[in-house]
């Protein structure tokens, strides 16, 4: 079964992915050397060897949970464009979407949207170019819902951390202003506003030429029909029959990744004296690791989750390290089993 199709690709694309994987694994490692490159290497592996491995594999278990309840809110988003899709197929999907994006960071989302159209039912009333009836969960319509499941979880994201600043502004107040906020601040310029303005207004007046020109232009008609279909995606939402799934849904997920918080901070006897608060910090910190746009998350994670223990609890950086390690590398190691077990089980029993 092939998601992408490698045999299509000119000497072109292969050249400019080639050159933006090592791109994104170089910056991947630069930031691993930084993070690493002060570790007394005999403590760190003592570390881990003191480390209460059961509480490692609960807060695995919460990260498989976290991924089948994603599976199954994305399919609530998806059931009012295409009936048939089922659980096993959206939470293989995900699955498949994660090892994807240890190659290179977000193409999962691409890659789980493909698996999708391809497994969709065809539509007979929808025809496309060459005659042949277009899928009932076409590409378009199906990376649209991927931008809202996205997006509801920025949302819940910033609402935990604007819970967590309205209740504990005193602990956790000073990281997320002086370690995050500021540095982002201070490289948001006078001169980087007007491209961000200027790449608002020429995206909305392409927009309004492909729009004006549908009706005469072949490109302009095809794009008119993509952004219909991503447009058919985010307001699929509306459409669904039971809208407080997804809501409870996105609520569970969030739970689980706290769950795999509180279970990897009680895995290190070294931050016994941390509560469920100091978690629920510690995976919103880790968060905006994930965001950077390096494979995996590797480094970028690392770093702020060791910055934000040295800092709010002035707990040395090499055990900081430990508990980024455990935290990322068990859910690394989580995603490539599921990953993998998911990709063998569509191979052989998924549509041909």
């Amino acid at each position: 079964m092939r998601f992408i199709n490698f045999s299509a690709m000119s000497s072109k694309d292969y050249g400019s992915k080639i050159i933006k994987y090592t791109i994104s694994a170089a910056v991947a490692c630069l930031l691993l050397y930084f993070t690493f490159r002060e570790v007394k290497w005999d403590d760190f592996i003592a570390g881990l060897k003191s480390c209460r491995w059961g509480c490692i594999l609960i807060s695995m278990g919460a990260g498989i949970m976290a991924f089948w309840l994603r599976g199954v809110r994305w399919r609530e988003i998806l059931l009012p464009i295409d009936g048939s899709i089922r659980k096993i197929s959206t939470f293989n999907a995900v699955n498949i979407g994660y090892i994807a994006n240890f190659i290179f960071p977000r193409i999962g989302e691409f890659v789980r949207c493909g698996f999708i159209t391809k497994n969709s039912q065809p539509d007979p009333s929808a025809v496309s170019e060459n005659g042949t009836p277009r899928k009932k969960a076409s590409y378009d319509k199906v990376l649209g819902t991927v931008v809202l499941e996205r997006s509801w979880d920025m949302v819940t994201m910033f609402l935990f951390l604007v819970a967590l600043l309205v209740f504990k502004w005193q602990e956790f107040g000073g990281f997320f202003v002086e370690k995050m906020w500021r540095p982002f601040e201070e490289n948001m310029n006078f001169s980087l506003w007007w491209v961000l303005l200027a790449f608002a207004i020429s995206c909305a007046a392409a927009i309004y030429a492909i729009y004006a020109t549908r009706n005469r232009c072949g490109f302009s008609r095809k794009a008119a029909d993509i952004c219909k279909g991503l447009l058919q995606g985010l307001l699929s939402c509306l459409k669904m029959k039971n809208k407080w799934k997804f809501f409870l849904y996105t609520l569970l997920i969030w739970l689980m990744y706290w769950t795999m918080s509180i279970a990897t901070m009680k895995a290190m006897p070294g931050l016994d004296g941390l509560g469920a608060v100091d978690a629920l910090f510690l995976m919103l910190a880790g968060s905006f690791g994930w965001l950077v746009p390096v494979p995996g998350g590797f480094g970028a994670f690392h770093f702020i989750v060791s910055l934000a223990l040295s800092t709010i609890y002035g707990i040395p950086f090499g055990t900081g390290l430990i508990f980024a390690t455990l935290s990322h590398e068990s859910q690394a190691v989580t995603m490539a089993v599921c990953g993998g077990i998911s990709y063998v089980y569509e191979t052989f029993h998924g549509e041909d």
